[in-house]
């Protein structure tokens, strides 16, 4: 993992922009207090959790995290959302459409955008065949758009439709 400032993190941000851009998600952003463990984070230490349609985190939680979670909530179909908790599951093709709405989404966080949506994937050390977020978000990643535009999470424009998948 990288070191503690090589990140975004929730307090760099303004908290009601991430909480307004959840909501119209139906997911809530519960926030945990400083130090205490963050329930529902399948990798510990600072990332975000998830248990329902709730994603919970800590002033010093990653956004690229927050918005990962909130993404594989967003992206599950209803049966594993009733039952979740900690572990979202799922395939590679539903990953892949995870890591590019979690993209798509940073541009609408002031202040984050996906210029630093792609560094903080990279410092983090998400891992893609072509060496870089960028590059596979670019080049590679027609796939994972059409996943999102066939399960009714994005339009064919690339428009985002804010609901959950079906």
């Amino acid at each position: 993992m990288p070191a503690v400032n090589a990140v975004l993190r929730l307090g760099d941000v303004d908290k009601e922009a991430v909480i307004v851009l959840l909501a119209r998600y139906g997911l809530q952003l519960e926030q945990v207090a400083d130090n205490d463990s963050i329930p529902g984070s399948y990798w510990h230490e600072d990332e975000a959790g998830i248990i329902g349609l709730t994603v919970l985190a800590r002033h010093d939680t990653p956004l690229h995290s927050i918005l990962h979670e909130s993404c594989h909530i967003i992206c599950m179909d209803e049966t594993r959302r009733a039952v979740l908790h900690t572990d979202a599951g799922g395939e590679y093709a539903e990953e892949d459409a995870v890591c590019y709405l979690q993209i798509l989404l940073a541009n609408l966080i002031p202040g984050f955008g996906l210029e630093r949506m792609w560094q903080d994937m990279d410092a983090w050390g998400y891992t893609f065949r072509l060496g870089s977020a960028q590059r596979w978000f670019q080049e590679d990643a027609d796939d994972a758009r059409a996943w999102l535009i066939q399960h009714g999470l994005l339009t064919s424009n690339g428009d985002f439709i804010f609901q959950l998948r079906q």
